[in-house]
């Protein structure tokens, strides 16, 4: 019995000291090191952060607002990644770095309205209110153009069009009425032209081609379907995806040619279109760069033909191209016409 009470009692101090010792080195972890996140932007790290949440909100809200001046929106083509890691307590935060990096790398997209006439765009613009006005005296003056005159929004990464008072352009466009009828004649924000064909290196078992050119299935990064809960396509989001052209997976008719917009910003969709096929399924293309839709309503395409270019517009973090395909309007597996 002495024996085993002997045992108990060197075992127990083992267990203090051992416990006493975590303590310890716990402690000296605690005063000595902290929990950080590594940001890497193209696998290539560029600084730590103690708040990733704080930091990526400031990123999203960069990206959907602009600067809240000149500039509508930014288009980020990679987002950055964060790793867990802990990092000795002098280590300080580079949070305004990471952020500079990210400004470094996006696109600037500027916001203007284009007063056209016909499909010519004559003047610009940069608030709505002004436009309204622009159209309405020019009702009420009762010109004869007026059916010619229309506006569209405009986001580019160019620099800002020189814009022109209200007064000026009023001036400008107003054409005196005359007795004599002028036959009304249809606006429309597409260029003319002939349409371009990018020929595809082959075709899926159901008669589809790829919808980026130059880019096949292996230019997806998840291929499963849906990829995520609701997902009702698949995004096709290589490097080399996004800096392609958009182009018809199969022949048909476009019903669906038009920006997603609401107060100013892009939401769901964004830029896009849906082409009516001739066996009654319907493809849609979303997501596109902001003003690159080469196509509208009721216009014929032929298998091929470029429609747009990749981009990050809408519910989007990134350039990408969102592609569904619909059987009696709902979506279904797109894989299984791609293969």
């Amino acid at each position: 019995m002495k024996r085993i009470l002997y045992h108990l009692r060197k075992s127990f101090k083992l267990i203090l000291i051992l416990l006493a010792g975590a303590i310890l080195i716990g402690t000296l972890l605690y005063f000595l090191y902290k929990p950080m996140y590594a940001v890497y932007i193209d696998g290539e790290l560029v600084g730590y952060t103690e708040d990733k949440s704080n930091m990526q909100d400031k990123i999203n809200q960069y990206v959907k607002n602009g600067d809240g001046k000149s500039i509508a929106f930014y288009e980020i083509d990679t987002m950055p990644v964060y790793e867990t890691c802990y990092s000795k307590k002098d280590l300080v935060a580079d949070d305004k770095k990471i952020f500079d990096t990210i400004i470094a790398n996006s696109t600037p997209y500027y916001k203007q309205y284009a007063i056209l006439l016909g499909k010519e765009e004559k003047y610009y613009v940069s608030d709505y209110k002004q436009v309204e006005k622009i159209i309405g005296n020019l009702k009420s003056k009762k010109s004869t153009n007026i059916k010619k005159i229309s506006y569209t929004t405009k986001y580019s990464p160019d620099k800002k069009q020189e814009e022109t008072s209200g007064s000026k352009i009023v001036s400008s466009l107003y054409v005196k009425p005359k007795k004599k009828k002028i036959a009304k004649k249809k606006t429309s924000t597409f260029s003319s032209g002939k349409a371009r064909v990018i020929a595809s290196s082959r075709k899926s078992s159901s008669g589809f081609i790829f919808p980026v050119a130059g880019c096949s299935v292996k230019d997806i990064h998840v291929k499963r379907y849906p990829s995520y809960y609701g997902h009702t396509g698949v995004d096709i989001n290589s490097a080399r995806a996004k800096r392609s052209s958009v182009v018809a997976a199969k022949s048909g008719k476009v019903i669906v040619s038009e920006a997603k917009i609401s107060r100013g910003r892009y939401y769901s969709y964004g830029e896009y279109i849906v082409i009516q096929h001739s066996d009654g399924k319907q493809t849609l293309y979303a997501h596109m760069r902001p003003g690159s839709r080469t196509v509208s309503v009721g216009d014929i395409v032929k298998q091929g033909q470029v429609i747009g270019r990749v981009g990050s517009t809408g519910n989007s973090t990134g350039a990408h191209l969102h592609f569904e395909v619909k059987v009696g309007g709902r979506p279904v597996n797109p894989f299984n016409y791609l293969y």
